[in-house]
């Protein structure tokens, strides 16, 4: 069973490998929720996510005979670049299986630590079926990216950080992939903070402790904006480990990580994956738990793919009406579109983008199709906007 010593020693082990990232308040998160809001910025990590504590602390408790054989470890991301930094550090040979749907930028950067990258298998569960024959094969030290205790415990270096780090707090608020991060968190807090709830966080399709404290429920799986936390289940160690200490389980939606992933972004000037974000998007869902109350959440990692994110901001503008895209049939004749962009204009409207049509999908050859994307103040500044160009022209939303 994972305790708070071996947390502290791992703590003093690896602090000379790795980023003390700082914890601050956010004032406009704190507005938005309600609630006092702490940042730990585990996104500021050299391989931008918390998953290198626990890569650090398993790799330098290896004995010499198990550097000189090798590691291997399976992942889709951050536990990959973790181990291959390490093992780097540390000399050892490393070997990272990744399924063949691994983003090529997630690859280049494991490969780029020295790592020998093998992509194989069409998932996680595939993957790790190769990485097996390999390490049985090439006898190499397997690093599971969660449920091994020595990981466990260099995830658990977060909470001692955190806790030193902020004024008293009302509640700890952490994600929940395969149980790494939340059980050395969760042991970490009993001992430094006795009392102190600690919260976690699932996406909504893989819930597997959505009935928490009852047992495991089956998963839906499938793809999810938060691929960090996509585990179906935890591993046994972790879950044995946190469950005498969790206070509940927050289950949050694909729209919910994704605005949290905005949010971030615009009011925190933080970038964060999906996953990294979960922990914020359970704060605005659940504000029961949290108003008025300090709360301390991880942004536990930031490798989140650049056009991934340009979409989820670009969602995140339209579902908040910043973002208005219509489709107008417009008369075929001079002047029309010096009118409507006249009009946008006269009311503080920004054109993003235009298209237009004449050939193919206006309904009459003496008329023209006009898709627009204009940028409003909210969704009242666009509601008038569309109130105006409706009263002169035939329009539906895009």
């Amino acid at each position: 069973m994972l305790d708070f010593a071996a947390i502290a020693a791992a703590h003093e082990r690896i602090a000379p490998r790795i980023v003390r990232t700082p914890t601050i308040p956010c004032a406009a998160l704190s507005q938005i929720s309600g609630a006092d809001i702490w940042l730990k910025l585990e996104n500021l990590q050299a391989i931008s996510s918390f998953k290198e504590r626990g890569a650090a602390n398993k790799l330098a408790l290896l004995t010499p005979e198990e550097r000189a054989r090798g590691v291997i470890a399976v992942s889709a991301g951050n536990h990959a670049q973790g181990v291959a930094r390490h093992a780097a550090l540390l000399g050892i040979n490393a070997t990272i299986v990744m399924p063949r749907f691994t983003p090529t930028a997630k690859v280049e950067r494991t490969r780029g630590w020295g790592a020998r990258v093998v992509t194989e298998g069409e998932d996680f569960t595939e993957a790790s079926l190769l990485a097996d024959e390999i390490r049985k094969r090439e006898n190499l030290v397997l690093v599971h990216p969660f449920n091994d205790p020595a990981v466990m415990a260099g995830q658990g270096t977060f909470a001692i950080e955190l806790l030193e780090d902020t004024p008293e707090l009302d509640a700890l608020v952490v994600p929940i992939g395969g149980g790494g991060l939340i059980s050395g968190t969760a042991v970490a807090a009993a001992h430094l903070r006795p009392g102190l709830p600690v919260w976690g966080v699932q996406v909504e399709s893989y819930a597997s402790l959505a009935g928490f404290p009852d047992e495991s429920v089956p998963t839906l799986g499938g793809s999810t904006v938060a691929e960090g936390i996509a585990v179906a289940r935890l591993g046994d160690l972790c879950i044995a480990a946190l469950r005498p200490h969790l206070t509940g389980v927050l289950v949050v939606s694909e729209l919910q990580v994704e605005s949290a992933i905005a949010l971030l972004a615009e009011n925190a000037k933080q970038v964060s994956e999906g996953a990294g974000a979960a922990a914020l998007a359970a704060v605005l869902a659940y504000p029961e738990h949290f108003r008025g109350r300090r709360v301390a959440l991880p942004v536990s990692g930031g490798n989140i793919g650049v056009r991934i994110l340009a979409n989820t901001l670009l969602r995140a503008l339209r579902r908040d009406g910043r973002l208005l895209s219509l489709i107008l049939q417009i008369p075929d004749r001079p002047g029309v579109l010096a009118d409507i962009s006249t009009r946008i204009g006269d009311l503080g409207g920004n054109i993003i983008e235009v298209s237009h049509q004449r050939l193919f999908a206006a309904p009459s050859v003496q008329t023209a199709e006009l898709e627009i994307m204009i940028e409003a103040r909210d969704s009242a500044h666009a509601d008038e906007i569309e109130t105006e160009l409706r009263a002169h022209y035939t329009l539906t939303r895009g």
